[in-house]
């Protein structure tokens, strides 16, 4: 299991398994938050606690992004629409979890910014962007 807090720890997620990756996107939002995303479904793979604020996506409308009103960290998003399954998609903020059980993993890169696909593996790990 993963789990990451914000700064203040009044906003917190769990995800059941550790992530093969992670992923890093340079879209117009995320390359602002800094985030690194691993993936799950609400209520399913990844629980959510705290009450947070919402910023939902001017361009899209797809996703709604997760922020503690009180320290500013993003901690996750959620997406608006369910799947065909009934499901909502959910990134989590791997920079919330400690950060010694994910040095180690691979960092996807994905181009959201113009092509939104995801760029060839440069192997990269996440201690290699902790910096």
């Amino acid at each position: 299991m993963l789990s990451g807090t914000c700064h203040c720890g009044e906003i917190s997620w769990t995800l059941e398994t550790l992530p093969d990756t992670v992923t890093a996107c340079n879209c117009t939002i995320c390359r602002r938050y800094g985030a690194l995303w691993a993936y799950g479904y609400l209520g399913q793979d990844i629980q959510t606690t705290g009450q947070t604020r919402i910023y939902t996506r001017r361009d899209s409308g797809d996703l709604e992004f997760h922020f503690c009103a009180s320290c500013g960290c993003v901690t996750h998003y959620v997406a608006c629409a369910e799947d065909e399954n009934g499901r909502k998609r959910v990134g989590v903020n791997t920079r919330m979890a400690d950060p010694s059980l994910l040095g180690e993993l691979p960092i996807r890169h994905f181009e959201g910014h113009d092509s939104f696909k995801p760029l060839p593996p440069d192997g990269r790990t996440v201690a290699d962007m902790w910096f």
